[in-house]
């Protein structure tokens, strides 16, 4: 990656490595690695009280843009294990699988499709590997007290199919006309064979997937509208556009079942990487389910009086990678005139895991009842942390480190004046407020912050 790569408005914006990044997020409450107390368990990470926080923000402005601003989708929430039959219908069971490889000098194992120059990523021994063999990625799990064949299911390696199978239930109960979406956030899982880059990819993940079902002749118009509209949410986020862009899959790369995929990409420190894919599946989905089932799993024109398989575009994003995204794009340190360096994390309000932090200049008993009581005004209307502990700068480069966009602070003369200081994250330029008009202080602060957030696009055809 060149520096002119890297280059933001002339000013190397540099990224932080994913070492830097895991240290930040366990330090300060972001991710953990699961069961630390017991070593651990392979690429599974529990989420602390910022990332839940953080990863809440993400889910509700996925949400928000792809269901309640529009009116051509709605939600759905799909068991997790269901009947493998589904599975078995989909390709699942038979095709889901990667081509797993064994290095002969350590015994590692590796997707093949992954190895850079056939070289071992563990102890760098070139073309010293198994013969591939396929690895089918779905896990298994038993229903019912006996653990036999009859009683195999498996996790949802995607949430797609939970979509499909009750395409029909939707749009019945719903009475929809095509075209329109189901949308659905929830966990999925895949018995991955190469995991790592800390949040990127692990066996337990959350997808974020809309299925929209529209005529077939506009199939194509709409995954290019899709793929533009899912790049927008994006940059309403923050993030910044240079490392954003659209990648089309050539012929030799669709799954069997695409008749076009996208990547949208994001420049991480390792280099572009998938971030979302938005897939024109054709009618393949509904027609086997159909054909599986023996059900009919059509929609009636009723201005033409036939029945017809929807086509369907599915944009499929991960919170996860989204939240490893937004850490990485947002990180930056910055080296004051005296040398000292701060680093801090340039989120946007909107995803920001804290939004207002409440400091009062010292645990002065004066001072604590006032800036609790101020903290109780607050929070009603943002998200709010109150920090007391340590010096008052301390706690500002805390509160960066995290990404709190705004700093309310208590100190002496509040009690005589009833004002407080703002302090913006960015600029660490400081306003005096009276508490008084500190609510709608703080939302303009907010919304001057906040990144410009297109409206999603129009239909690309008339209703």
């Amino acid at each position: 990656m060149t520096d002119a790569d890297n280059a933001m408005d002339g000013v190397e914006a540099p990224q932080a490595d994913l070492e830097t990044l895991s240290s930040l997020a366990k330090r300060r409450g972001f991710a953990f690695p699961s069961a630390e107390l017991y070593g651990g368990f392979a690429s599974t990470y529990d989420y602390g009280p910022l990332g839940v926080e953080m990863r809440r923000n993400i889910r509700d402005s996925w949400w928000r843009r792809m269901v309640q601003q529009r009116s051509d989708v709605v939600g759905l929430e799909a068991a997790i294990v269901t009947n493998p039959a589904v599975w078995r219908a989909s390709g699942h069971v038979e095709v889901f699988t990667d081509p797993l490889v064994d290095c002969l000098n350590c015994q590692g194992r590796f997707r093949e499709d992954k190895l850079e120059d056939r070289t071992c990523p563990n102890c760098g021994a070139k073309d010293r590997f198994t013969a591939a063999r396929d690895f089918n990625l779905l896990m298994r799990t038993f229903v019912g007290p006996v653990e036999d064949d009859a009683a195999v299911a498996y996790l949802r390696p995607e949430t797609a199919q939970g979509m499909f199978v009750n395409y029909d239930n939707v749009q019945q109960t719903m009475r929809r006309r095509l075209p329109f979406g189901i949308a659905q956030i929830g966990k999925s899982f895949r018995n991955e064979i190469t995991t790592g880059q800390f949040i990127f990819r692990t066996r337990e993940f959350e997808q974020m997937e809309m299925e929209f079902f529209c005529r077939p002749e506009q199939g194509l118009e709409w995954h290019r509208y899709w793929k533009e509209e899912r790049l927008a949410w994006f940059r309403s986020l923050g993030v910044r556009p240079e490392r954003l862009r659209i990648r089309d899959h050539e012929q030799k790369e669709l799954a069997h079942y695409s008749k076009a995929t996208s990547d949208i990409e994001y420049r991480y420190q390792w280099g572009w990487d998938e971030i979302e894919g938005v897939a024109h599946r054709g009618d393949y989905d509904l027609t086997a389910h159909a054909n599986a089932s023996g059900k009919r799993l059509t929609y009636f024109d009723p201005d033409t009086n036939e029945h017809i398989v929807p086509h369907v575009v599915e944009p499929a994003v991960g919170v996860d990678r989204v939240m490893l995204m937004l850490l990485m794009d947002a990180y930056d340190e910055e080296t004051d005139d005296r040398g000292e360096t701060r680093t801090v994390l340039h989120l946007a309000p909107q995803v920001a895991p804290v939004t207002v932090a409440v400091l009062p200049l010292s645990r002065n008993e004066r001072l604590v009842p006032t800036a609790r009581r101020i903290w109780d005004v607050l929070r009603p209307h943002f998200r709010t942390q109150y920090d007391d502990a340590q010096s008052i700068g301390r706690r500002y480069r805390r509160q960066d480190e995290v990404g709190t966009p705004l700093c309310v602070t208590v100190d002496f003369d509040t009690l005589d004046d009833d004002a407080v200081t703002i302090r913006q994250r960015d600029s660490m330029a400081q306003s005096r407020v009276p508490v008084s008009g500190l609510v709608e202080a703080l939302r303009g602060a907010v919304e001057a912050m906040t990144p410009v957030v297109e409206p999603p696009a129009p239909s690309p055809f008339e209703d």
